[in-house]
């Protein structure tokens, strides 16, 4: 449904006190029934219910439960609720909708005093439940009367997007780009306004390492693999690889890190200023330059080898970090903790209390297999966790991935939340929300075929960091963060996403969109 689709019944869509004001007060000429559920799917089970109830009465009022009370299932709702409303009012039985900003509909039950409310056959088997009741006295309280629907097929909104999700990324995107006043148009100035910007990466580095092989056979007499040796290719990683991000998309990038006095060393510097990156390297004699080797052989990564030391940064170069981050303008700072021994509980603070004044602070913390915790980076303006880092952070494995993010919003006090969510996309919750009910929205993947997820969330923090700085819209930021990490996962490796790129998926984007 396109733009002028959905304001062709935004009219039905009120609120519960312009909704009270149109019907008039009770006792009324024309009977009022009023239905309430998610309705994050509209399935023939919803139908069948809001038709019977239309034959009870005159006036059909459709009551939703708003996005932030909706905890059923992961990802829910799955259909934000401006686009579930329009989805109701497009219903030529459906008089009225509203968006029910409480958890229970007893507030707007008081204030609209419909003649009757529907609840679907299932609320009737077994006793009344606590919920139940009280909605019934709440209706017995001006006289109002509860009436049950015929429920011979159930359905479930639940398994049915478990079974099938629609396909409406496209339509997310447009109702939130909608309802926030952005365009397309602005996501491409966005795009120009990155350059220029000065940032300054503080992070470990690692060289990422594949060393190809092709399958000899195993030994006879022991459980030995055996491969021939073909060729042997470096990366740079770790927070490198976000400074070389960060620089693609035209930022002028300081990187500050820490490395061993060797040859990955000089191959950590040559790359990094062929690309435009300007290092401030502090050399620890005591510690190897990261490195991670992948042994691959016919497609399969058979072992991987580490060197590395994960012992904590002296306090020597702890200070002169602080040096490098105080002196350092700029205007945003990034810490990119990968836990080796750069970032812990003892450094974090005196680092962090070396950013500059007014300078846009983001951290990301990735565990993998260390003790990395993005808590420990208290009070900065955006954090980039995923699931996993959530999930470790707040000891919380059962949660829904929307009452975590929100969780770890608050006890990160940060500005902006981004979670990454691999292929369901992101999850951004913010303090600055110009409406308390869009505190939080939900983007789809942009990746139009995975070819290799590794760098995604790399590139999305460069992307919406920069896009933080320029315009100071975390919608704008999340939807060009998304889509650089779209992009990366499009391609094998993980290497520099260019603005060129993210011009042309913006064009693919709304070219879609035209055609809703």
């Amino acid at each position: 449904m396109d733009t002028a689709s959905r304001h062709l019944y935004s009219h039905k869509i009120k609120a519960a006190s312009q909704i009270a004001d149109a019907i008039g007060p009770r006792p009324r000429k024309k009977k009022v029934i009023m239905c309430h559920g998610t309705f994050d799917v509209v399935h023939p089970g919803h139908v069948r219910h809001l038709l019977y109830a239309k034959t009870k009465a005159d006036i059909l009022i459709a009551s939703l439960t708003a996005d932030e009370h909706i905890k059923k299932g992961n990802m829910r709702p799955y259909v934000p609720e401006d686009l579930r409303a329009v989805n109701l009012a497009a219903l030529e039985m459906v008089d009225y909708v509203v968006i029910d900003r409480d958890p229970t509909p007893l507030t707007n039950l008081s204030v609209i005093k419909p003649d009757f409310f529907a609840k679907g056959y299932e609320y009737t088997a077994g006793t009344v439940h606590p919920k139940t009741q009280e909605e019934i006295d709440v209706l017995e309280s001006y006289g109002g009367e509860m009436i049950f629907t015929p429920g011979d097929i159930v359905y479930s909104s639940s398994a049915l997007i478990e079974l099938a999700p629609p396909s409406i990324a496209v339509e997310k995107l447009m109702t939130l780009m909608e309802a926030e006043n952005v365009t397309f148009k602005g996501l491409r100035d966005a795009v120009a306004a990155l350059k220029g910007i000065h940032a300054h990466v503080v992070g470990d580095t690692i060289v990422d390492s594949y060393t190809y092989c092709s399958m000899i056979g195993g030994m006879t007499k022991t459980p030995t693999m055996s491969v021939r040796y073909e060729k042997k290719v470096d990366y740079v990683g770790g927070a490198g690889i976000v400074a070389k991000h960060l620089r693609a998309a035209g930022a002028e990038v300081t990187f500050s890190t820490v490395l061993g006095n060797d040859d990955y060393r000089r191959f950590v510097l040559d790359d990094l200023s062929t690309f435009g990156v300007h290092c401030l390297p502090i050399i620890d004699e005591t510690r190897p330059t990261t490195n991670k080797n992948a042994i691959v052989a016919e497609g399969y990564r058979l072992l991987k080898i580490d060197t590395l030391d994960n012992r904590s940064i002296s306090d020597k170069i702890v200070e002169q970090l602080k040096r490098q981050i105080a002196d350092t303008k700029t205007q945003a700072v990034a810490f990119c903790d990968f836990r080796h021994g750069l970032f812990n509980r003892v450094t974090i603070p005196p680092l962090t209390a070396s950013i500059p004044q007014g300078a846009f602070r983001v951290a990301d913390s990735q565990v993998a297999s260390r003790w990395g915790n993005i808590l420990e980076f208290q009070g900065f303006d955006l954090i980039t966790p995923n699931e996993r880092e959530a999930r470790f952070a707040l000891g919380d494995q059962d949660s829904v991935v929307r009452p975590l993010a929100l969780e770890l919003h608050k006890r990160s006090n940060c500005g902006t939340l981004i979670l990454k969510c691999g292929d369901r996309g992101i999850i951004t919750y913010r303090t600055n929300s110009p409406t308390d009910f869009r505190a939080f929205f939900n983007i789809e993947t942009f990746a139009d075929k995975v070819v290799d997820a590794v760098g995604a969330g790399d590139a999305l923090l460069a992307y919406a960091t920069l896009a933080m700085v320029a315009t100071g819209n975390d919608v704008i930021a999340s939807i060009l963060g998304n889509m650089a990490a779209g992009i990366e996962c499009e391609h094998d490796g993980n290497w520099p996403v260019t603005p060129d790129l993210v011009l042309k998926k913006i064009d693919a984007v709304e070219k879609l969109a035209l055609y809703q």
